[in-house]
């Protein structure tokens, strides 16, 4: 038995069963015992890896396109470039390097990165020393452009999942049996915000919703309308959606979720329908598949030019990467990017619907 499972059974023994959000909430972000908090994830020694450990080549593409974004809106002379939940600063440093015989574009970058991890801001500041460091979002000064980057960033953003009872919805809370944590149902209740959904599900269907992510899109989006800028969203997920995506990896393992509080990750997948909502003012282009976008920018071209310089299994680690990137049954569908922008600027280049 974990430490924080002994403290949520005595919490929910105290005040009843708590949402998937607040579960969510206390198993990433505890102070003492949260997921995040206590440890570096990722990579072949963590519990799961991103795209850009899988390759420089997604860093590049990433750091080429926002670039060119900047470009076609004038390149202004100073920009904040941000980036939350930037892992080890791996995709960061990449688009930097990429980006580096860009005219003008590292003068005018003000390197910005949230993260609520202490681990892993030191992982960071060894990559990325130039940053300054920010535990929200609304903390990133808003004087300037800004171009920002969120890769899997939204599918950590705590959820509430709902089940349809004829006109109403029970929600899906966490309570306890014994010394054990189980799943439960609410009695059911019209909600108002989901009065929409009524439209396009059936009795016993699961809707999800994640809290944060209007609050936290709406700031970014709201920002881009009114500075300029662009922000490149790349996360797993779809449009208005129906089902349960709420999960925990382990080890590069799924595993239950309510196992072992605070020892796995977990998430779920990001409503893009909800995301592009909550940008307004700003435009919200895509989202297109992650395949899809990274081959308009050019992946392979990219990747042949760097398997020329490769051989044996340094080139067949290679081969493997791009796949998994771009492939339809690997990353290639499952991901998706979205693009906010200004109204009169165009999209980021590979956003084209």
């Amino acid at each position: 038995m974990t430490a924080l499972r002994e403290i949520l059974l005595r919490r929910i023994t105290a005040t009843g069963p708590i949402s998937i959000a607040e579960y969510m909430t206390e198993c990433l972000l505890h102070p003492a015992h949260g997921y995040y908090t206590t440890r570096d994830p990722l990579g072949a020694g963590g519990d799961f890896t991103t795209a850009p450990e899988i390759s420089q080549m997604f860093g590049e593409l990433l750091g080429l396109c926002l670039a060119q974004a900047w470009l076609d809106q004038g390149a202004p002379e100073a920009f904040v470039l941000a980036e939350p939940g930037p892992g080890r600063g791996t995709l960061m440093a990449d688009m930097l390097r990429a980006t580096a015989r860009v005219p003008g574009f590292h003068a005018a970058a003000r390197l910005h990165l949230v993260e609520a991890s202490p681990a892993l801001r030191t992982v960071q500041a060894r990559a990325l020393p130039q940053a300054t460091w920010h535990d929200r979002i609304d903390q990133i000064p808003d004087d300037l452009p800004l171009y920002l980057v969120a890769n899997e960033f939204f599918d950590a953003l705590p959820i509430r999942q709902f089940v349809r009872d004829g006109a109403g919805w029970r929600e899906r809370v966490v309570g306890r049996d014994g010394d054990e944590l189980v799943f439960g149902l609410t009695a059911p209740a019209p909600l108002a915000e989901l009065e929409h959904r009524l439209a396009d599900t059936r009795d016993g269907d699961m809707v999800e919703q994640s809290p944060a992510l209007p609050a936290l899109t709406g700031e970014i989006g709201g920002r881009i309308a009114r500075r300029g800028g662009a922000a490149l969203i790349v996360d797993y997920g779809g449009r208005g959606r129906t089902g349960d995506s709420f999960q925990a990896v382990r080890g590069h393992e799924k595993v239950d979720p309510l196992a072992a509080p605070g020892e796995a990750d977990l998430t779920a997948h990001v409503d893009f329908e909800a995301l592009g909502r909550a940008a307004a003012p700003a435009a919200c282009a895509g989202p297109v598949p992650q395949g899809v976008f990274l081959e308009r920018l050019g992946i392979t071209a990219r990747a042949q030019a760097l398997a020329a310089k490769l051989e044996g299994t340094a080139l067949d680690a290679h081969v493997a990467a791009h796949r998994r990137l771009t492939h339809p049954e690997e990353m290639g569908d499952l991901f998706k990017v979205a693009a906010l922008h200004p109204c009169n600027a165009p999209p980021p280049p590979g956003i084209e619907t």
